[in-house]
């Protein structure tokens, strides 16, 4: 149960700098691309983590705690296919909010809180039957946030549906690389380094960096790279250890909730009542997935 909960209240964190890392972002849209604001937080990223990792080993006695060849491999390959994932749906989230509203990208891109248990259906690992009413809950929820009019499917809801699925996946292979016992601090560090080079490269070729944009978007770059990507990513993680996947997307999902309170406090943008609905009915589904969990597992 202390364990579940420490892993819950990581992703809980993770979810909430996530949700106001988008206040960030948008900000940082005024001065750089988006590969280019993707690809220098990502490094960011990385880079954060390798005084982490460092100080974490000086910490420990080599002889007891030097990880295994399995847990180094798992760690390498752990990192790098999360890093792939971490780039695919993040581009296709790019590309497609170019074509559809915003709002429809947001809850769009939460429908991976319906994949991820559809997912762990197909690889045997059955989430509780309440559960889906709690996602069914959430979806709810994200409609009422985020879908605003009517809803009508063009080119960029398919691609943000692409992003959907990638973030389920990174979900998936995180849960899988964590059961082989990867060292989750330098997992993320390799996912960044992957998936800024990944970005990287995408924006030599396509796009057109500006030192000058670059330094003007620098404080929200900082935020994003150290917050939102090493601090986040990491807790996610590491709290994916201790969390069931199902449960684990259905608290990183509330990152749509925090980033539309941020909003609402920090750029003074208006939710209707219909929003604050929306806000409320994710929260209450989380809460009770929570304890439908811990009720049908106890103890660790």
């Amino acid at each position: 149960m202390l364990k579940r909960l420490r892993g819950s209240l990581l992703l809980l964190t993770a979810a909430i700098i996530w949700g106001t890392a988008f206040v960030a972002q948008s900000e940082g849209m005024r001065y750089v691309e988006p590969f280019t604001y993707n690809a220098i937080r990502t490094l960011i990223g990385g880079f954060v983590l390798i005084p982490v990792i460092l100080i974490f080993r000086s910490g420990h006695k080599k002889s007891a705690d030097a990880p295994s060849a399995a847990n180094k491999k798992a760690t390498l390959r752990g990192g790098i296919c999360c890093g792939i994932a971490l780039f695919i749906a993040s581009s296709l989230q790019q590309c497609g909010i170019a074509l559809t509203t915003a709002g429809k990208a947001g809850f769009i891109t939460a429908l991976y809180v319906v994949i991820v248990p559809l997912l762990s259906v197909f690889l045997h690992q059955k989430p509780p039957k309440a559960i889906w009413l709690c996602v069914a809950g959430a979806v709810a929820g994200f409609w009422l946030l985020c879908v605003r009019g009517g809803f009508t499917v063009n080119r960029g809801d398919l691609l943000v549906l692409g992003c959907a699925l990638c973030f389920a996946v990174h979900i998936m292979v995180v849960d899988h690389f964590c059961a082989q016992q990867a060292d989750g601090t330098v997992m993320a560090c390799i996912q960044f380094f992957t998936a800024g080079i990944l970005m990287t490269a995408v924006m030599l070729g396509f796009e057109h960096p500006d030192l000058h944009s670059i330094f003007a978007a620098k404080g929200t770059i900082l935020y994003a790279g150290i917050m939102s990507c090493g601090v986040a990513y990491t807790f996610q993680i590491l709290g994916q250890r201790e969390t069931p996947p199902t449960l684990a997307t259905l608290l990183m999902s509330l990152e749509s909730v925090f980033a539309a309170l941020s909003g609402w406090l920090l750029l003074h943008e208006h939710l209707s009542a219909a929003e604050f609905t929306g806000c409320g009915l994710v929260l209450i589904s989380v809460i009770a997935a929570q304890l439908v969990v811990n009720k049908v597992s106890p103890t660790d």
